[in-house]
């Protein structure tokens, strides 16, 4: 097979069928798809930060479109999905329960993640705590206080988060449902019953192949720098892995305007013929997370998409440059700019701070078109009536400058 030639935006396209985000949703969204979206996307990042929409919930909604947020809350609970560390916090198919054993084995290894001199020096504590859930059922952080003065027993210590936290990473209890966003634990023994690691578990080399072939699949196409960010793995030795992959006939290299050398996975194979024959086309625009995978590396958004992005929740009100929850706004393959906004969940009102584009973006009626679809369908999915707009381009939107009320049709 000759080496194929993709222009950069049959690759950008590629990348966006891999990640589900080429085309807008054609059907309402099933219970089903919640899991299906996240196997193609092999890992759901987490982050709890709610000024418009909490980051699983709005990855999902801008692959799917609406859909009630209960749906993956009722996955996690049913069994199809477990949590735990992978690009960060992140949930991802149970199923994958092996490609993460590994580092429960050795929470030692985990970092901040886990703190063994805790853990040691609160062992009677924390086994009094496995006894408890052993005998109570799951529970969370949230259901131990500090008992009044002259109370007495095992729940008078406080630090029970961190002795739960410790516990999860080390595999000792999974998290099996969340209330109100609140993790719930129970042990692992009975959330995975039929599990035995002497006869189930993967040493971290044959986890780490498999993260990375998933990796490959999702980013769709790929250069090989790119691949260890997506799991947070150590970096391989690349030059050995692909001669692998290439050997095996797992992956091909492709030339890319502009980037030079990528490589796709032999199961992207039908999708990279039609990238090239430039059937791919890209018709969705969306608002995206600050955590979804497509921009998740920041390095590799500037490289691949030319989009410069970071979250500026941390950064000092004064030193921001776009604002504090900045969400990239995605249209027709390309990233076109973003928006701080903000949820007035009791008015019923999606507040635009300020829509800024890319530099060397045309405003045109496609454009406009796009914009208004994706924050009419993000703002009505979280229940809003109305949009105000306040800081915009000078040639966007003339004739609504304020906003527009949604119709809920």
């Amino acid at each position: 097979m000759s080496e194929m030639h993709l222009t950069l935006s049959a690759a950008r396209h590629l990348h966006l069928a891999a990640q589900g985000l080429l085309k807008r949703p054609r059907r309402q969204a099933k219970p089903a798809d919640v899991l299906a979206t996240i196997q193609r996307m092999s890992l759901l990042q987490i982050d709890t930060i709610n000024v418009v929409a909490r980051s699983p919930y709005l990855v999902l909604f801008s692959r799917l479109g609406a859909y009630p947020q209960s749906w993956l809350d009722d996955a996690l609970l049913r069994g199809e999905l477990m949590e735990y560390w992978a690009h960060e916090a992140c949930f991802l198919p149970r199923s994958d329960f092996p490609l993460v054993r590994h580092k429960m084995l050795s929470p030692h290894n985990m970092g901040w993640k886990y703190h063994p001199e805790w853990m040691a020096e609160h062992a009677e504590e924390i086994d009094a705590l496995i006894t408890h859930i052993a005998e109570n059922g799951p529970v969370r952080s949230a259901d131990f206080v500090h008992p009044r003065k002259g109370a007495s027993g095992w729940w008078e210590w406080k630090p029970h988060k961190r002795h739960l936290e410790g516990l999860f990473t080390a595999g000792k209890v999974m998290v099996v449902e969340r209330r109100n966003f609140q993790r719930v634990y129970d042990l692992t023994h009975r959330v995975m019953p039929g599990w035995q690691d002497e006869l189930h578990a993967l040493s971290q080399e044959d986890a780490e192949a498999l993260m990375l072939e998933n990796s490959a699949r999702s980013l769709g196409i790929f250069r090989p720098q790119w691949l260890a960010d997506y799991y947070r793995l150590r970096q391989p030795n690349l030059s050995t892995l692909l001669k692998r992959w290439h050997d095996a006939q797992q992956a091909v290299p492709v030339q890319v305007e502009q980037m030079g050398e990528m490589w796709v996975h032999t199961d992207l194979l039908p999708q990279l013929a039609l990238a090239a024959e430039g059937k791919l086309n890209a018709t969705h625009s969306a608002v995206l997370s600050p955590f979804d995978p497509v921009v998740w590396d920041r390095k590799r958004a500037e490289q691949f998409f030319d989009f410069t992005y970071r979250l500026e929740c941390y950064t000092p009100a004064p030193k921001r440059q776009y604002g504090y929850f900045v969400l990239p706004l995605l249209h027709q393959g390309k990233l076109v700019g973003r928006i701080d906004s903000k949820m007035h969940r009791k008015e019923g009102v999606l507040d635009v701070f300020a829509l800024y584009l890319e530099e060397g973006t045309r405003v045109s009626a496609s454009l406009e078109k796009g914009l208004k679809q994706a924050l009419d369908d993000f703002a009505r999915w979280q229940g809003a009536n109305r949009i105000r707009l306040q800081r915009l381009p000078e040639k966007l939107f003339l004739h609504q400058r304020d906003g527009w009320e949604i119709d809920v049709a």
